[in-house]
């Protein structure tokens, strides 16, 4: 499973991280890219999890 943090995003005085996991299917064995914004100190939970 391929994984990597891509970019820093800053609104007002929060700062959010946008993480891209690269995740590969069950039923069709493709790969699929699941997304998500999230604060910076969540990002290795997010990355960690199946």
């Amino acid at each position: 499973m391929a994984k990597k943090t891509v970019g820093s995003i800053q609104t007002g005085s929060r700062r959010l991280t946008k993480a891209i996991k690269m995740v590969k299917s069950d039923k069709s064995g493709a790969y699929i890219f699941v997304e998500s914004i999230m604060d910076p100190s969540k990002v290795n939970e997010f990355l960690s999890k199946k």
